[in-house]
């Protein structure tokens, strides 16, 4: 897989080093120079000096060849722009986009070419909510234009779920339990899995999939 990176920061070149090191294409734009020299030397991918908010320079670069393109500079204008040239101008299958500030999160949508989004502080609150939140859903992650999502949610000692197969729960068609954590072990759901109190149960889920899995778990 080929993947073109905007943004040669600390951000950038870790996720550069990650898809490196698991046998990906790596292509990295950065616009300061001297930064490419002084990366390039210990990380090991293909560097373009130039302003990835320029459609030329994402042209010289070859993001028409890439399979995703990850907008992951400190601005998020800047992000926006990269991932709209990415999406109208490249026809990039995927594109992922850092958003810097939450209050910008609304605007990282498909009308600017964004597949998925990442907000760190978003992130934060859903892991810190997913750590201590029992009995109520937990949104841990939204993708394909925010029309799916995988959620998580603890089940309470009250929960209609618990004691039940997954295949008497009635799970519609538009959500899937992917995982069971119990005593920190994953289990990967079957059918004749039985969820208990206390169980974190991971759910793929799309439309109006949430509301149902909430009626399933959540007293």
């Amino acid at each position: 897989m080929k993947v073109a990176i905007a943004g040669g920061g600390n951000v950038g070149t870790y996720i550069a080093a990650d898809l490196k090191e698991a046998g990906h294409d790596v292509l990295v734009i950065e616009q300061d120079a001297a930064l490419v020299d002084r990366l390039s030397a210990s990380l090991d991918v293909d560097w373009y000096v130039g302003d990835a908010c320029e459609v030329t320079n994402l042209q010289d670069a070859g993001v028409a060849d890439a399979d995703v393109v990850v907008a992951a500079t400190g601005d998020d204008e800047d992000n926006l722009v990269v991932s709209l040239l990415a999406k109208q101008e490249f026809a990039v299958p995927r594109v992922v986009a850092r958003v810097n500030h939450p209050k910008n999160d609304w605007l990282f949508d498909e009308n600017w070419g964004v597949d998925v989004s990442v907000s760190t502080p978003h992130l934060l609150t859903a892991l810190v909510e997913e750590a201590v939140s029992v009995g109520t859903i937990v949104r841990l992650l939204r993708f394909e234009h925010g029309n799916a999502g995988l959620v998580e949610v603890t089940l309470a000692e009250n929960s209609p779920a618990a004691g039940k197969a997954v295949s008497e729960l009635a799970i519609p068609r538009d959500a899937t339990v992917v995982a069971v954590v119990r005593s920190d072990h994953v289990i990967v759901p079957r059918g004749d899995t039985v969820v208990q109190a206390g169980d974190e149960v991971l759910c793929l889920v799309t439309g109006t999939g949430e509301d149902a899995i909430k009626g399933i778990f959540v007293a």
